[in-house]
Order: structure tokens, then C-alpha cells, then sequence
């Protein structure tokens, strides 16, 4: 297994924790239908892994008058995020883990300052029991949105994800022009409205082409699970960001056929429902 020396530092208490992992202590989010697909995936949990990093974004100026980009903030909770998926990164390569799946990203608001956020990413470091390096091209653990049921399956198919990509793009849409020039009872005609159009199209554009480049930069073959969502984080009405990620993966020859879906019937469904 490569050694990847990670620049973000681990604290005293979740080195005590990573330490009582690594002598054979696992701790998981995983339900138990997730861990046993992990374990007959030929995974085997390590540990709880978690990242943070309390951000204040900011402030920048901006035209009201047109729809752009505020790039400052873009990269602000952009970089937010890494800090947090770095740290997360680093305790699971504390753990010799091939990866970690099951990742999710959450952004809290903290009332210790104005436009002060704390963004957390927490997931389960696994490892292969055989001792195949699934590690990710650039020597780190991978890091993956999936849940261990998508996992498995991708598995079977013989690919194997490489990364966690995500694209972020805080946008200014601006005000709607010459809308006092329009004719009395304009508001209550159905008619699409150009400017705003635009300007969120654009902007989930830059969030989505950032996300690929990410993947591309891992030699990916293609991104699953792709999320596409919008922001305001207690900003001004006219501040949206449009955040997209999803896991980059690389196909592979799978070791056997992959299991057919069979359909599953939910009796206990049916029977309250009265069916």
C-alpha cells in the first residue's frame, strides 16, 4: 500500500479513537444490511471517519443589475469542504484503509459570527481482506457517496469507485431589468423569465463542469450518484449556490456474472394497506 503523507492534522481525541480502531475496535454508520454486503464484497470496516472545519465565507461585492458568478464564495465553500474531506481522508489513512464509503457532507450554520458555517464529512473506512490496494490513483484513501448496497453492485460489475468529486458555484441572479417599464398586469401573465433563466443555467453549468474536471483529473471513466442541489445558507434572497457531486468510478472485468434483479413483493405492506 502507497503512503500518502496527508498536510491536515488529526487532533489528541480522535487519535485515542483511531488508535482503539487499529487494535481491532471497528466503529461504523453502516446498517447491518450494509455491513454484511461490505464483508461478502470483500471489505471489512475499520472505523468511524470524520473531518470539520468551521468556515466564515465572507463577504464580496457584486451588481445587482446581472446574473454572475461570485467567485470568492465559490471558492470559499468550496475550500470549506476540502478542509473537512481532507481530514476525513487522513483518519482513514491513520486506519492503512483502502477507502471509505457511505460519505456524506453536511453544512451547519453556527451562530458564533455573521456568515459562519461549520462543514462536516463523516463515512466508513474500509479496507479489502485480501490486501488489494484499492487506494485511489493518487495514493490516498478513496472516498465514495455510496452506501454499501451500491457498493456491492458496483463491485459485481467489476469497477470500483476512485473518488468523492463535487463542483460548487455561488451565484449572484440578479434583479429582473426594466420590470418597471412593463405594461400594468405584466406579473400575472404565465411567461418564462429570460434573465433568471439564464443566469441559474449558467451557474449550474459551472457547478457541474467543475465536478468533471475533478473526476477527469482521476482518470475516472465516469461519475454515479450524481446530486445537483441548491443552497442559500442564510444568505440574501439573490445568493444561490449550486453544489455537484457525485463518485467517480473505473471499470474493471467483473470476476463473475453479475445476479439478476428479482422483484420483492412487501407483504407487510400489502397487509396494512389493507390489500
Amino acid at each position: 500500500m502507497s503512503e500518502a503523507p496527508l498536510p491536515e492534522g488529526v487532533p489528541e481525541g480522535a487519535r485515542e479513537r483511531l488508535a482503539e480502531n487499529r487494535g481491532g475496535l471497528f466503529t461504523s454508520d453502516l446498517t447491518v444490511n450494509e455491513y454484511l454486503l461490505i464483508e461478502d464484497a470483500g471489505f471489512e470496516p475499520l472505523g468511524l471517519v470524520v473531518g470539520s472545519s468551521i468556515y466564515q465565507a465572507g463577504y464580496q461585492r457584486q451588481r445587482w443589475t446581472r446574473g454572475q458568478e461570485l467567485t470568492a464564495l465559490s471558492q470559499a465553500m468550496y475550500h470549506a469542504r476540502e478542509l473537512a474531506m481532507t481530514r476525513m481522508e487522513e483518519e482513514a489513512h491513520r486506519l492503512d484503509a483502502d477507502g471509505i464509503v457511505g460519505v456524506r457532507l453536511r453544512v451547519s450554520p453556527q451562530h458564533i459570527g455573521r456568515h459562519i458555517s461549520e462543514f462536516v464529512a463523516i463515512g466508513t473506512a474500509v479496507r479489502h481482506r485480501q490486501g488489494h490496494s484499492f487506494r485511489a490513483p493518487h495514493g490516498r484513501p478513496f472516498t465514495s457517496d455510496l452506501s454499501g448496497q451500491d457498493f456491492w453492485t458496483l463491485r459485481q460489475t467489476g469497477a470500483r469507485p476512485v473518488g468523492l468529486v463535487m463542483g460548487s458555484c455561488v451565484y449572484s441572479v440578479g434583479r429582473l431589468r426594466t420590470t418597471f417599464r412593463r405594461p400594468a398586469g405584466w406579473w400575472g401573465q404565465a411567461r418564462e423569465l429570460p434573465d433568471y433563466t439564464q443566469s441559474l443555467y449558467q451557474a449550474r453549468e459551472l457547478a457541474m463542469t467543475r465536478m468533471q474536471h475533478e473526476a477527469a483529473a482521476l482518470s475516472a471513466h465516469g461519475i454515479v450518484g450524481v446530486q445537483l442541489d441548491e443552497h442559500q445558507h442564510g444568505w440574501e434572497g439573490h445568493l444561490i449556490e449550486f453544489f455537484a457531486i457525485g463518485t467517480a468510478i473505473i471499470r474493471g472485468a467483473p470476476t463473475e456474472p453479475a445476479p439478476r434483479p428479482s422483484l420483492v413483493l412487501d407483504l407487510n405492506d400489502a397487509h396494512a394497506s389493507g390489500r
